[in-house]
């Protein structure tokens, strides 16, 4: 427990820190965490790291989490997307030029896991040079950790029912539920102190997408953990796992309230 506090207190203040200064440290930040997460997942699947498979992974992760200007250059001009397009179809022919040592399965896991990691923490990221985008990052991370504590404490009080024991035995509805009254009352809270958005319609909306899609995030998570029979997604954290253990909501939400338009 004490190394799980101090781990929290180090890397929150650090992450937070980092948050509130914006600029190159923060997306050199979402980079990294990025790269941590792919490479969870490669350990999840088994995939050596220092491998071609590994090499492809790490790419596409990188397409999609850069910032697209560090993309465009004098030299080249060409979509974030397309160059994705473009490596899928790369990554496809090696299962024929490989004789299916690198297989159709390996090449659906790349694809499946970069878009997972690669979208949401680029999204994140471009939440964060919005206009008010610091009081909206804030405001997101407020309604998962409300969403999060108030589905613990809840679930211990008052949870009968599970909500989906075959992916994780432990959560339960009225946890669920819980979960989604401490994200109003704590998203309410904040938006009465910094306004977030201008309607007020939009506001509840928004608590209800991130606090239902960050519990769906974590589910997620579960089922790839309970897939590869695995504890944690990793040990980078000591006393709370991986980085997709402490990021499986957020990344999860930051691409659905982006095609809802809400970060506008």
């Amino acid at each position: 427990m004490k190394q799980r506090i101090i781990t929290g207190v180090i890397a929150g203040a650090g992450f937070l820190g980092l948050i509130y200064l914006g600029g190159l440290p923060f997306t050199l930040l979402i980079i990294l965490l990025a790269l941590i997460g792919i490479w969870e997942l490669l350990k999840m699947k088994q995939i050596p790291v220092w491998s071609m498979r590994s090499l492809i992974g790490f790419i596409f992760v990188l397409l999609l989490v850069l910032p697209q200007n560090w993309l465009l250059t004098e030299f080249w001009q060409v979509e974030r997307l397309e160059l994705f397009l473009l490596l899928i179809i790369v990554m496809l022919a090696l299962t024929v030029i490989t004789k299916n040592k690198f297989t159709f399965d390996e090449a659906g896991f790349m694809i499946l896991a970069s878009v997972y990691v690669g979208f949401g923490f680029h999204y994140f990221m471009y939440a964060r040079f919005l206009d008010n985008g610091l009081a909206l990052i804030f405001f997101l991370l407020i309604l998962i950790w409300a969403t999060d504590s108030g589905a613990y404490f809840a679930g211990r009080s008052f949870g009968k029912h599970k909500l989906w024991p075959e992916i994780s035995p432990k959560k339960t509805i009225e946890g669920s539920l819980g979960g989604i009254a401490l994200a109003y009352i704590a998203g309410l809270i904040f938006v009465m102190i910094v306004p977030v958005f201008d309607s007020l319609w939009t506001v509840i909306l928004v608590i209800l997408t991130v606090s239902v899609a960050g519990q769906l995030g974590d589910l997620v998570e579960s089922a790839f953990k309970r897939h590869y029979a695995v504890k944690d997604s990793g040990h980078v954290l000591p006393g709370h796992g991986g980085i997709l253990d402490r990021f499986d909501s957020l990344i999860f939400v930051m691409p659905i309230l982006y095609l809802f338009g809400f970060l506008t």
